[in-house]
Formats: structure tokens, C-alpha cells, sequence
């Protein structure tokens, strides 16, 4: 297959997602103060142990590789290992989150004994003080206590998730440590204004001085720690030329002036999860959609083609080349580079 055929065949998109999110229950044993979804209690419309197999067969048929599963606390269900066992058991990998309340010592091993499961552990702060008052009394020791019965399972590495508000953002490295100490990966992200998070959001969300914290700190520490603000690929077109950026995980793509990078970036927001790679033509970009690959964005010709949106007149779009290793302009010294992932082929 020519690189041309298979461009438009991207371009025309995938025939079902690569993955589907779902939130599998509102109930929950805790009241976050920044909850999404402001869970708590159970939604009646909540599907049956029966309709969530059936969900399940579909995805099977379509070829979904795998489910992220959140809530909610998922594992709150009683038909909670039911369900993934069967998603498991038909080549349907499990990614989900929790607050570890129902990971005891022999739902660890259960877990440990699972093929195609990625666990994520939510934790707000290294010690109590600063964890409980956000995710509620006692639920510090409830996580450290699942990560101990995992770790000491054989489950391999799982991960810790931190939403880092102004409380806890100076307990990074620390929680760097504490990931390793376990042989998890952490993963931070950033506070979002929806559901209880938008009644909280002025207290809790960082000040301008912790947001450049914030963007510096994972720069130190190379692909070793994930971020909800992840930059996946980057193109350049327009005339000025502009720089677009998918930031994968909040469905967006950010559009930068190069003479002028410290301004805030253009927003274009993407109909869709987890835009990827990016593709252009010169005067349209193409957003690949990873998390429901069913479809492609166009951006249109005047966000590309707008004077005041685009770098480089000119200029054949410059990163990434060929090689990966030259950058124009230079990568900042001290930086490494960018992971070679999500990429699609160029013509």
C-alpha cells in the first residue's frame, strides 16, 4: 500500500473506536471535592449486569482493543469482576480507576491473575493531611493499603493518579518517589471546572505562579511520569505558517505563533476524545481522534490560513523531520524528545 492510499484511507477514519470510555457506575464510596462527575449515589438507569455483557459482545464484534472504565468507583458494583473477566476473556483489554477501597488482598491477586488490565490508583496528596480533605477521611490509607496488597500480588506496575490543585503541587517530587517506591508510574492532571470541580475550583485550583510549576516539573523527568495535558504530534501549515499541537487528553488542538511562544496558543476544540496524530496538506490539518476512532477533524482553511494564527512562511513544515533528531527551530537545550508515538504517515 502506497503512503498516499494509506493517508486517505485516515483520512476517511477507522470503522469502530480503538477504545471506549466508559463510566460504569455514579455510585461511590466517597464525595470527592473536585468529582468530575459529581458521583455519589447510583444512577436507576444504570445498566444491568446483563446489558453491560451485551455492550461488551458489541465491542468484541467491532474489534475495540480495550475500555477504560471509570465512575464513579467502578469496583463498588457487585458484578464489578463479572464484568471485566468478561471483557478480558474476549480480547478486550481493561484499563480503570479507583480509589482502592475494594482492592483487599485477595482481589489483588485476582487482579494480578488477569492478562490486559492497567490499574489506576486516585491519590491528591503523599500524606493524609493533604489527600483527606479533598477525597475524604481515611481514603490516604484506603489507597496506600491497595497499592501495598498490589505491589505485594505480583500485579506489576499499576499507576497513581494525581489531580494537583495549589495544595499539593509542591509534593511532586514526592510523589515521584512514592510511584517508584512502588514500581508504578505516576500520572498527574489538572484540575478541571466541571461537576463538583466547579464548585471547588476556586479554592483549589493552582495560581500562576504553581501553573509554571506545574508545566516545568514534568519537563525534568522525561517520559517517566504521564500528564493529562499530553502533546502528541505537531504540524505546521498556514501562511504565516503556525504550529498546531494536539493536546491528546484535553481534546483540543493548541496553535502557537513561534515568534511569540509565550503568549497563549489558539484554542481549537476537537469533536471528539483524545486527538493524536496530526496530518496537513497545507491549507487544512487533519486531527487523527484515538479514543473514538470512528472519526477524522478537519480544521478548517481559515484557522489555518488566518494571519493571525500561523510560523514559518514558507518554511515546509519543519518538526518532526525525517530523522527525528533536528528540530527547527532548535529544541529547547535540556528537553528530550518527543516520544516517537501516534504518528501517522506523511506524505
Amino acid at each position: 500500500m502506497s503512503a498516499e492510499t494509506l493517508v486517505e484511507q485516515m483520512k476517511g477514519g477507522l470503522d469502530a473506536p480503538i477504545c471506549l470510555t466508559w463510566e460504569l457506575t455514579y455510585a461511590c464510596n466517597l464525595e470527592c471535592v473536585h468529582c468530575l462527575s459529581s458521583s455519589g449515589r447510583r444512577d436507576p438507569r444504570e445498566l444491568t449486569t446483563e446489558q453491560c455483557i451485551a455492550v461488551l459482545d458489541e465491542l468484541r464484534e467491532l474489534q475495540v482493543f480495550y475500555i477504560n472504565i471509570g465512575g464513579g468507583e467502578p469496583m463498588v458494583r457487585r458484578d464489578f469482576f463479572e464484568i471485566i473477566e468478561h471483557a478480558v476473556s474476549n480480547g478486550i483489554g481493561v484499563k480503570f480507576s479507583t480509589n482502592g477501597a475494594f482492592i483487599d488482598a485477595a482481589n489483588a491477586r485476582r487482579l494480578a491473575a488477569m492478562d490486559y488490565l492497567d490499574i489506576q490508583i486516585s491519590l491528591d496528596g503523599v500524606d493524609a493531611a493533604t489527600n483527606d480533605p479533598i477525597r475524604g477521611e481515611g481514603s490516604w490509607h484506603t489507597a496506600v493499603t491497595a497499592m501495598d496488597n498490589l505491589r505485594d500480588a505480583g500485579f506489576g506496575q499499576f499507576k497513581i493518579s494525581v489531580v494537583v490543585t495549589r495544595h499539593n503541587v509542591d509534593q511532586l517530587d514526592a510523589f515521584k518517589a512514592l510511584a517508584d517506591s512502588y514500581g508504578a508510574q505516576l500520572r498527574i492532571t489538572r484540575l478541571r471546572p466541571a461537576g463538583r470541580g466547579a464548585d471547588s475550583w476556586h479554592e483549589l485550583h493552582p495560581t500562576n505562579a504553581q501553573q509554571r510549576q506545574i508545566y516545568e516539573w514534568p519537563l525534568r523527568h522525561g517520559a517517566s511520569v504521564l500528564t493529562g495535558d499530553e502533546p502528541a504530534d505537531v504540524v505546521f501549515a498556514g501562511s504565516p505558517q503556525r504550529a498546531f499541537v494536539s493536546v491528546s487528553q484535553r481534546n483540543r488542538i493548541e496553535v502557537f505563533n513561534p515568534a511569540d511562544l509565550l503568549a497563549a496558543p489558539a484554542i481549537v476544540p476537537v469533536a471528539g476524545e483524545d486527538p493524536r496524530a496530526l496530518a496537513t496538506d497545507g491549507t487544512r490539518v487533519y486531527a487523527a481522534i484515538f479514543e473514538c476512532g470512528n472519526d477524522t477533524t478537519v480544521i478548517p482553511d481559515e484557522e489555518v490560513s488566518n494571519p493571525n494564527l500561523s510560523p514559518y512562511p514558507g518554511v515546509p513544515n519543519p518538526p518532526p523531520n525525517a530523522s527525528g533528531g533536528a528540530f527547527s527551530p532548535p529544541l529547547a537545550a535540556g528537553l528530550p524528545l518527543p516520544p516517537r508515538a501516534s504518528l501517522i504517515v506523511r506524505k
